[in-house]
């Protein structure tokens, strides 16, 4: 089954393919999106497909048009919420102006690093620039979402753009927890990030929202593996043993809809912040999707109102922009599988494509230099502002 769906062509086009082949889905895709003036098409894709072949087949139709993208764990189409499938998003050129790049080796870079691929982002974009830097620029990110590497380049990143907004998701692999990859310059790469300098005439905001409430209930890490996002002690008890007491389940119980629907949030200055569970390890540790260091506080945490929060957002969003040409929406896997867990695929699926949001599902999210989870986060852009 495939399926193609466009928004306005002027300035964004949309598609997306549910067509498990790889030619024909890039075939369906350049149907869809070609045009004679393309900044990039961005994608996103289920790790279903032949990767090696689909690199091959989006080569063959989109040639020197740009194409960057990444693996998901659930595709945002223009229909709303799928799986198996791959979605994409062609940015016209005369409303656009937009350069990327490649971050390789996650481990190794730093703050020059940095801040000579910010330079040479900014340098480029004023080339061809469709509006001033200041005020009309964002940077989206997409990451290796089993790098372990996001904090450390969302810092180094957010110090050297300024106010230039940051936002982005962890790509993802169908909770395999395997292998995720983000794709640029016709190749699929992992321990890898592709950063997108967006310049653009349409009015923008960029958002991050979630419907996680607190409890009394704390959970005090005592012992970590830092560097690998492990944690070995609850209140001096195995991890995964304290938190599924915690939750009046046995360990064996535990797995990712528990996860999701009994999260863990810290707090930083008034605000918690989610930080998602991963797996139970053969030691009774858990990993973790976000930083967790020793000595932090963890707070239970509860979903509630999640479809009420969405449609604030959107109605918000609406009053201040008007009817956005395109919403990119970076949701967490966790959202997903609550989601699917009340049966609201087809309602929350119908409010996405109302409010024409592409994108994926996700294993974090990256806001203002900030690697989250649980959220939905992203950009959306409403009308011309320059003709």
């Amino acid at each position: 089954m495939l399926a193609i769906n466009s928004i306005n062509p002027d300035p964004v086009i949309t598609a997306v393919s549910h067509d498990k082949d790889p030619a024909r889905a890039a075939k369906v895709l350049f149907t869809a999106l070609n045009q004679d003036r393309l900044s990039i098409v961005l994608f996103f894709c289920s790790t279903d497909y032949d990767l090696e072949a689909l690199s091959t087949e989006l080569g063959r139709y989109f040639g020197d048009t740009p194409v960057v993208g990444c693996t998901t764990a659930g595709e945002i189409t223009p229909l709303g919420y799928s799986s198996g499938s791959i979605t994409g998003i062609g940015f016209c050129a005369d409303y656009f102006s937009i350069q990327s790049a490649l971050v390789k080796n996650l481990t190794c870079f730093t703050f020059a690093d940095a801040q000579r691929l910010v330079h040479k982002l900014i340098d480029d974009v004023n080339r061809q620039q469709v509006a001033p830097i200041k005020g009309h620029t964002f940077v989206l990110s997409l990451l290796d979402g089993l790098s372990i590497r996001e904090e450390q380049l969302l810092s180094v990143l957010k110090a050297n753009l300024g106010s230039i907004p940051l936002l982005g998701g962890s790509a993802g692999d169908d909770l395999h927890l395997k292998d995720t990859h983000v794709y640029y310059d016709g190749h699929f790469h992992s321990d890898a990030a592709i950063l997108i300098m967006v310049n653009t005439r349409c009015d923008f905001e960029v958002f991050s929202i979630h419907h996680l409430v607190d409890t009394p209930e704390k959970l005090v890490i005592t012992e970590a593996d830092n560097k690998n996002r492990r944690v070995v002690e609850f209140n001096a008890v195995p991890a995964a043993q304290e938190y599924a007491e915690t939750l009046g389940l046995n360990i064996e119980e535990l797995n990712s809809l528990v996860f999701a629907l009994n999260p863990l949030s810290v707090r930083i200055g008034e605000r918690y912040y989610p930080r998602a569970i991963q797996k139970v390890n053969e030691d009774l540790s858990l990993s973790f999707y976000c930083a967790v260091e020793t000595g932090v506080v963890l707070t239970r945490s509860k979903p509630q109102g999640l479809m009420e929060e969405l449609e604030s957002l959107f109605l918000q969003l609406r009053s201040r922009l008007g009817d956005p040409k395109l919403i990119i929406g970076y949701d967490c896997i966790f959202r997903r599988l609550e989601i699917e867990h009340h049966g609201l695929v087809n309602e929350l699926s119908s409010i996405l494509s109302q409010n024409r949001v592409i994108g994926f599902n996700t294993y974090g999210e990256q806001f203002d230099g900030m690697h989250l989870n649980q959220t939905f986060t992203g950009v959306a852009l409403g009308g011309v502002r320059f003709e």
